[in-house]
């Protein structure tokens, strides 16, 4: 029970609501879960040449009690998208989820029974990263944009609304024209 909760929506919060997203933004932490040739991109990001550590994510987390950022890099297979349920399931609130590239994002090349056609379909995606791989730059501009989406996050009884709305919204995404049999 926080102090958000006791106080009426007004100036006070929305003031505290701006200074927490400031601070969420900045202090993002990664867990480390690459899957295939997109991890080489994401590794790359770290590095100096682009140093991702001048946005406050110089630390991949191994453990997901640790981390609030999942970056799904690469395709994932049948067999490990229940690990990867898991590991979204035991990240701490608020965690947010980054599909990099396209494998991730919709299956890529890979329409087989094999490859889960979009990570969507197993955790609530925030952004979603095109690109076969995508560059570090790209990766750099996609956690900007996450950066605007935290740091408009609300806070108190409406946030786990809103967070359950946008989990709810990302699950129930509409079947591709795949799924529904009409391209063969």
């Amino acid at each position: 029970m926080g102090l958000e909760e006791q106080l009426p929506g007004g100036f006070v919060l929305s003031t505290v609501e701006s200074l927490a997203g400031y601070f969420r933004k900045g202090s993002l932490w990664p867990a480390t879960f690459g899957l295939a040739c997109c991890a080489i991109e994401m590794m790359a990001t770290t590095a100096g040449r682009y140093d991702l550590a001048r946005f406050g994510m110089e630390a991949f987390r191994a453990s997901p009690r640790q981390a609030d950022l999942m970056i799904v890099a690469g395709r994932v297979s049948q067999k490990m998208a229940p690990v990867l349920r898991q590991i979204y399931d035991q990240m701490a609130e608020p965690k947010w989820v980054l599909a990099m590239g396209v494998c991730a994002s919709s299956g890529g090349m890979f329409n087989n029974y094999a490859i889960v056609q979009g990570v969507d379909h197993v955790v609530p995606v925030d952004i979603y990263l095109p690109g076969c791989p995508p560059r570090p730059e790209m990766l750099l501009n996609a956690i900007l944009e996450l950066h605007d989406q935290i740091q408009q996050m609300p806070l108190g009884v409406h946030r786990d609304e809103a967070i359950r709305a946008a989990e709810a919204a990302a699950l129930s995404a509409p079947a591709t024209i795949e799924m529904k049999g009409l391209l063969r």
